[in-house]
């Protein structure tokens, strides 16, 4: 078989499982960020500032391990482009941690939050323009706030961060293509997502500060989030899959127990977040919801969705008590623990892919992965093993592929009002009629002035919100 035909297959076989049907065999789709240094002979420090040598390790994990899918580069925070913006909140291998080490989050005390308590009220006026005049100088050592003297290192950070991330994204688009041609591997995901709760939690108050928030102004994280809504969408869709074959990747993290109680859950994640995933599916997409921690509290609301809308990859959750709420109408993904893949015997490895495959998998709709992301603790050997028994037991006998008509494909239907209501549109630094009251009377096409200019005040807005979702 040749890599046309064998990655024709693997795509055939992965979307089948996707769509929650029974490909031939079930798919294997490991995530995988610095074991993929760990096997191709780099240090943590290589993959994660040098994304020449990511691609070259994923490709290699790829065409070794003979999977099915992968992501192009799951060790997806570039610190070369990073450092180029001067972003104070990674610890970077090599530099501020030991080069072995994968690069870590630092996460500020709530004194040093990156949004303060009482700027929910601008945030909610104009995302766009918080992130990038009150958020970004706070998160960049080199980014001055305006009415600062400005500063050269400020002027650098823009021109060098700009460059730096076309340069990353452009670079996926050929990796994508050496996955398929070099590998006859697909591309796991495309484009990102996160929820509006999130963000907050994530990059803008900080956990301990949105607790407090929550307690003391639970009106202004709702509105906050409602805000957000419409900007986040953008971006989920800005990065899709045009064909609308693999899901846009959703990672959620703070949204499941402990982190906050059932009530919040009800009352600000899931009414924020529910509605956009609903969205997503009318214009044709898949979310893989990357549930991080234990969400078993929460999948009866997962259930609400669409049918086959979601892809749901169980970390902590209970993946027999997912497949009973949620199999009937998804795809799960997962649950594999990397503990397992770290610390246990690749016999141990056998018998939970065993177990899992018969307790969840039998019937189709699963695709194979560990829990989490695979650092570089985990053992090459019992990686393999996974890898192995599943292409060995997880085949479907007879079984025939059954995707003819269960392609996502986008609902004839009027937007929901909640996507309008921003006073600036997502994808908009500066709208067109503000700076058309700056311009002389036009002597020529003032469409073809107009779509120049939204399209590069369009890749200002994706800079910008790249800057909060991606890095």
């Amino acid at each position: 078989m040749d890599m046309n035909q064998r990655y024709a297959q693997r795509l055939k076989r992965y979307i089948t499982a996707l769509r929650n049907e029974k490909p031939d065999r079930i798919p294997i789709r490991p995530f995988v960020a610095e074991f993929t240094a760990k096997y191709a002979g780099y240090a943590c420090q290589e993959v994660t500032h040098d994304y020449t040598k990511a691609f070259d390790a994923a490709c290699k994990c790829a065409a070794d391990f003979d999977w099915d899918a992968t992501v192009p580069n799951m060790v997806y925070v570039w610190t070369g482009l990073t450092e180029a913006i001067g972003l104070k909140y990674y610890g970077v291998p090599g530099i501020h941690v030991p080069p072995d080490t994968g690069f870590q989050y630092r996460e500020p005390s709530e004194e040093n939050a990156f949004m303060r308590a009482d700027e929910y009220d601008a945030l909610i006026d104009d995302p766009t323009s918080f992130l990038f005049n009150v958020w970004l100088p706070r998160v960049s050592a080199d980014v001055q706030a305006p009415g600062e003297p400005n500063s050269y290192r400020n002027n650098l950070s823009f021109l060098k961060g700009g460059m730096a991330m076309l340069s990353y994204f452009t670079a996926f688009g050929p990796q994508i293509a050496r996955l398929r041609d070099e590998c006859g591997t697909v591309s796991a995901i495309a484009g990102i997502f996160k929820a509006p709760f999130d963000i907050i939690a994530d990059k803008l108050r900080g956990y301990i500060g949105l607790t407090l928030d929550l307690i003391h102004q639970p009106k202004k994280v709702l509105a906050a989030c409602e805000a957000l809504m419409p900007h986040l969408l953008h971006m989920a869709l800005s990065g899709a899959d045009p064909d609308r074959n693999v899901p846009i990747g959703f990672w959620m993290h703070r949204g499941c127990t402990p982190f906050i109680s059932r009530d919040h859950f009800h009352t600000l994640y899931w009414p924020t977040l529910k509605p956009i995933i609903e969205e997503i599916w009318a214009r044709g997409h898949q979310v893989l919801f990357y549930a991080e921690g234990n969400w078993n509290d929460h999948l009866e609301s997962f259930a609400e969705l669409p049918d086959k809308s979601i892809v749901f990859h169980i970390d902590r959750s209970d993946p027999f008590l997912a497949h009973r709420v949620l199999g009937h109408k998804f795809c799960l993904s997962g649950g594999v623990p990397n503990y397992l893949l770290s610390y246990g015997t690749p016999d141990e490895v056998r018998a939970y892919c065993k177990t899992l495959i018969d307790g969840v998998a039998r019937d189709g709709g699963y695709v194979m992965d560990a829990s989490a992301i695979v650092q570089n603790d985990a053992r090459v050997e019992n990686v393999r093993a996974m890898t192995d028994f599943t292409r060995e037991y997880g085949n479907y006998d007879g079984a025939a592929y059954r995707i003819e008509g269960n392609l996502a494909e986008p609902t004839p239907r009027r937007s929901p009002a909640w996507i309008d209501r921003s006073r600036i549109a997502p994808g908009v630094c500066i709208p067109w009629d503000d700076k058309r009251r700056e311009l002389p009377d036009l002597t020529g096409d003032e469409q073809l002035v107009r779509k120049i200019w939204e399209d590069l005040d369009a890749l200002g807005n994706l800079y910008i919100w790249h800057c909060l979702l991606s890095f």
